[in-house]
């Protein structure tokens, strides 16, 4: 039987929580765009993650499954990515050709994030050794059940066409599509409150 132990990531397990999101986005269409050499998404994509979704390691809304197989960032109202370390980040690591159209991707987020109090997931993953037991879906739940109780809406991106069936499971909705020319597209997902 696969285990579905969710836990909330504490201080010292951040790395380890960290860690399962870097081997989920390892193959992810958005990510590899931006660290497109192995070298440099090893090098870069661990300080990305931690400007994009860490702030939940302050608030206590991190979550892994049990053994770090999976993980999940999420960002309650009012919270938000550390945006002054991820125009550091972008400036100092991504491609220089490619920096304009990444702000440019950011830009377009920014236009689809919802304004009113919502929950926000920025980072969720399953180690690619992992994926298809239903770790995925027990991040979702784990996490909703407190969104739900909170009755607010709940938001995020997909970088990956091929997790929006998953979302779609769990009552988020399609809003959109975000383009940037010759950056993979996302597409922001938005579940209302219940």
């Amino acid at each position: 039987m696969t285990n579905h132990a969710i836990e909330a990531t504490q201080a010292g397990d951040q790395d380890q929580t960290v860690g399962a999101i870097v081997m989920a986005f390892g193959s992810d269409p958005v990510a590899r765009w931006a660290f497109p050499r192995p070298q440099q998404f090893l090098a870069s994509f661990p300080a990305f993650v931690r400007a994009f979704g860490g702030a939940a390691f302050e608030h206590g809304t991190a979550h892994h499954v049990e053994g770090f197989s999976g993980a999940a960032l999420w960002l309650p109202p009012g919270a938000q990515p550390d945006e002054q370390a991820l125009v550091s980040l972008v400036e100092g690591s991504v491609d220089p050709e490619r920096v304009p159209r990444f702000f440019a991707l950011l830009e377009q987020m920014d236009h689809f994030h919802p304004t009113e109090p919502h929950w926000y997931l920025p980072l969720i993953g399953v180690d690619p050794a992992e994926q298809g037991r239903g770790h995925g879906s027990a991040l979702l739940s784990h996490a909703l059940q407190r969104v739900d109780q909170d009755h607010q809406p709940a938001y995020l991106e997909s970088t990956n066409p091929a997790n929006i069936p998953l979302y779609e499971r769990h009552g988020f909705e399609l809003t959109g599509t975000i383009e940037v020319a010759g950056v993979p597209p996302m597409f922001p997902m938005i579940r209302p409150a219940r």
